[in-house]
């Protein structure tokens, strides 16, 4: 790709395209059975490589799974989380998430899981079916492709930075094929075994898991679409014009 090329479509188009992709990016949880080519795979790797990095570190490591080394893994680390007893106490790499929840992150954390639960008619207090739809993200939501990134350990937290950028590439770069995501820290607990499982060398550390894939619209969960807050609520805008007295 020519990165100096012009624009393919006229401006309004190329906007309302771009602005679609990234709006129209949200968690599916439930895949067709329909492959995904190696090819297609390669092209959307091949757009995301361009997102932005301090000193053009490019600190992202792809490891792709489909077809039998997807089942392998799937099956491994679903036998893990299925025995209490060997996964309860497992560490994860970094912390995604806060150690303690508080307002208004503990709410929308809240909502979402709700509202999932909501339309799966998974009544609060039903673990058991809790845990089973919680499994379903070591299956990939049934996608037909897996995808871990990891990163080199020695790096700080700006590569994390970078490397959330490199995501979202991903996932924009899906949605232009017409293809679904979802990232996944539920992987993280299992970094140890998923890097044994790949060879991953000890040097690098999981960041997150991603399902890819083409969304299945007859399943419920897929009619999930998470509310977000308007631009008034995260925004300040700063006049730095000084008035001048007369």
């Amino acid at each position: 790709m020519n990165r100096m090329m012009a624009p393919p479509l006229n401006a309004q188009a190329l906007r309302d395209a771009v602005d679609w992709a990234i709006a129209s990016r949200r968690s599916v949880r439930a895949f067709l059975p329909r492959p995904v080519s190696q090819e297609e795979i390669e092209s959307i790797l091949s757009t995301a490589r361009y997102s932005a990095s301090g000193m053009n570190m490019q600190p992202w490591h792809v490891h792709v799974l489909t077809g039998p080394a997807k089942t392998r893994l799937s099956a491994a680390i679903a036998q893990l989380d299925d025995d209490p007893r060997r996964s309860q106490d497992l560490a994860e790499p970094y912390d995604y998430y806060p150690r303690e929840w508080f307002p208004p992150y503990l709410e929308r954390r809240r909502k979402v899981g709700w509202d999932l639960y909501g339309l799966l008619g998974i009544a609060k207090g039903d673990k058991q079916r809790m845990h089973v739809q919680h499994g379903r993200n070591y299956r990939f939501f049934d996608a037909p492709v897996g995808l871990f990134f990891t990163v080199d350990r020695a790096l700080q937290e700006g590569s994390l930075l970078d490397y959330g950028m490199f995501l979202q590439s991903v996932m924009v770069a899906a949605r232009a094929r017409n293809l679904h995501t979802c990232p996944q820290a539920a992987f993280l607990k299992f970094h140890r075994q998923i890097a044994a499982l790949l060879e991953i060398p000890a040097g690098q550390m999981l960041v997150c898991g991603m399902s890819l894939g083409y969304a299945d619209p007859s399943s419920i969960e897929n009619s999930l679409v998470t509310e977000r807050e308007p631009v008034s609520t995260f925004t300040t805008f700063h006049n730095t014009a000084k008035e001048t007295k007369p």
